[in-house]
């Protein structure tokens, strides 16, 4: 009996100890798994969750909460590499291994060398049964002892729903170094993708999205390069995409009013793009002027889209809504120096016609007016100065002495310098023809020797106003892309044309339905840019510098596709022509 109440008595003390450890661990602030306060009060609300930057944590925290079980949440894993090179044997360990071979060795160690089992390979990781098919996030980090340096993320395989990439809205934004998200064969709905568009803009530091195998009905990709997006890069490859969503990814790149500004890289190699989406993303290539790389390999374009990409690389007459947009453009610019000029807008004739008789007569008569009103006021200025001297001099000679009036004197003597001065730049200013820059010069002078004046006498060293402005000199400028509407005009049959699209250096057409005509329209192209850079001296856009176009509907053979290959291997800039040493050994050898 008594052994019995002992161990009821033993039981009563470990339940009271759990509780005080789990009282202890709540008024510290540690807390059990969201799924453990689930199931002790299912009807109370779980605090909100605090993201600690550490994606493991924080993802597998945020499916317990979503009522995920711990089978199906995807684990977090390191991405396998490829095996290293092995590393050279050292010569010491080489020879201590030699001298010991030599000896005999005993029958006990030549039983237990035979005995021992061979060490596993490096190539490759075995897993349990059906391991391998289970979803996993991949994720690479920069020091694999840091959890919170994940940089890029991996997922293959499987669908993200609307839950999972509500669980990606919140771990993601918080991961700083986050710059590359990779998805292959993920099965994305509309929402999804929408989702995806509505949050990665918070993610501050990705510029790569990679969404390749994946196929959705609606194909609202272009939501993802919309205004606000940051990447850089996108990967489109093999999902599958139309005409249809060819036509919104062209009006993403540019339109009349807008443009994207961030991307770089667009691929969209391996689907189902014909001439009408080839001609929807050259006219989205129109006011671009960032992009440097497309792919569209592997697509059924022809001559037409190809006609229409080399007239975009070239040049292109505006159409309507484009000059409607150029001149508004223009009259904005323009408005800031109309402002400071106050003058009313001149009219469309003298719009038209650049500099006429009326115009410069004008200027003459305001500038004539200007300098008469100047000399007024300088000889009032003169004449009031004068009279207030006599004043000042005669109540000087009345109220104090000698050493005043020798005062008096020194004053009078620099003021005569003064008036002297002040006549020899009214001279020059008159013989150089009473231009306003000229006096504006004069009257800067003044003022910039006061500053270094000031300069000298507050601090006892020379420092000119020029030293503290270097700081500001120093800072890097930042260089606005100028929109192509404002590019200089040529006008021809009725219409106005400006240069094409230089931006792009790299153009992948291979593996379409290109043929001798459309090639025709690519070499134009070409040698257009190449043109315009030899008038250039150092012009900031080279053109094209790559461009594939293998596996078309063309002979290798045919003599447009053969001088198109030599000029663009004499502008691509991985090409290095051989030396004449290697020409002569060659022929020698043959």
């Amino acid at each position: 009996m008594s052994s019995s109440t002992s161990s009821s008595g033993s039981v009563v003390k470990k339940v009271k100890m759990g509780k005080r450890v789990e009282k202890m661990l709540k008024d510290k602030g540690g807390s059990t798994s969201g799924q453990d306060n689930g199931d002790d009060d299912p009807n109370k609300t779980p605090e909100p969750y605090i993201c600690t930057g550490i994606f493991e944590a924080d993802f597998t925290e945020f499916c317990r909460r979503n009522l995920l079980k711990d089978n199906e949440i995807p684990a977090v894993v390191i991405r396998p590499k490829p095996p290293c090179a092995q590393a050279p044997p050292d010569n010491k360990s080489k020879d201590s291994k030699d001298s010991n071979t030599s000896k005999d060795p005993t029958p006990d160690e030549g039983v237990d060398a035979a005995n021992q089992e061979e060490a596993p390979p490096k190539t490759y990781v075995t897993k349990d049964k059906y391991a391998y098919f289970r979803p996993v996030v991949q994720v690479e980090m920069e020091n694999e002892d840091k959890p919170t340096t994940v940089t890029e993320i991996y997922i293959r395989g499987w669908k993200i729903d609307s839950l999972m990439v509500g669980i990606f809205k919140q771990c993601w934004p918080i991961i700083e170094k986050l710059s590359v998200v990779n998805l292959w064969n993920v099965n994305l709905s509309e929402d999804v993708v929408k989702e995806f568009a509505s949050f990665l803009p918070q993610c501050q530091n990705l510029k790569t999205l990679v969404i390749d195998g994946t196929w959705c009905p609606e194909e609202p990709w272009s939501l993802l390069i919309g205004e606000d997006s940051l990447l850089t890069s996108l990967s489109l490859r093999n999902n599958g995409i139309t005409d249809k969503g060819a036509v919104m990814i062209g009006k993403a790149l540019s339109t009349v009013k807008s443009s994207n500004k961030n991307l770089v890289s667009l691929n969209l190699s391996g689907n189902k793009i014909t001439d009408v989406g080839a001609v929807a993303i050259a006219n989205g290539l129109r006011m671009n002027r960032v992009l440097l790389s497309l792919s569209l390999a592997n697509n059924n374009v022809s001559d037409e889209g190809a006609k229409k990409l080399g007239e975009v690389l070239s040049r292109f007459p505006l159409t309507h809504e484009e000059v409607v947009e150029r001149r508004k453009l223009l009259s904005e610019k323009g408005s800031p120096d109309q402002g400071l000029l106050k003058s009313p807008p001149p009219s469309r004739r003298d719009r038209d016609r650049p500099g006429s008789v009326r115009s410069s007569s004008h200027m003459d008569k305001t500038d004539k007016k200007r300098d008469k009103s100047s000399k007024k006021k300088d000889t009032k200025r003169s004449e009031k100065d004068k009279d207030d001297a006599r004043s000042n001099r005669s109540s000087a000679d009345g109220r104090k002495g000698e050493k005043e009036d020798g005062k008096s004197s020194k004053t009078d003597a620099k003021k005569d310098k003064d008036d002297t001065t002040k006549g020899k730049k009214e001279d020059k200013w008159k013989k150089g023809g009473g231009s306003r820059t000229s006096l504006a010069g004069a009257v800067s002078q003044p003022t910039a020797n006061a500053d270094t004046m000031s300069t000298k006498t507050s601090k006892g060293k020379k420092t000119s106003s020029k030293d503290k402005r270097v700081p500001e000199s120093d800072s890097p400028e930042i260089l606005e892309a100028i929109n192509p509407l404002l590019e200089q005009v040529e006008s021809m049959d009725n219409q106005l044309w400006i240069p094409g699209n230089r931006c792009l250096i790299n153009l992948n057409l291979s593996r379409n339905k290109i043929t001798d005509t459309g090639m025709k329209g690519l070499l134009l192209a070409v040698q257009y840019q190449i043109t315009l850079l030899n008038l250039a001296p150092s012009p900031a856009m080279k053109g094209i510098l790559r461009m594939s176009l293998t596996g078309n509907d063309v002979k290798k053979t045919d003599e447009t596709y053969v001088k198109l290959q030599e000029v663009l291997l004499a502008r691509d800039p991985y090409y290095k022509p051989p030396e004449k040493g290697e020409g002569d050994n060659q022929s020698l050898a043959g």
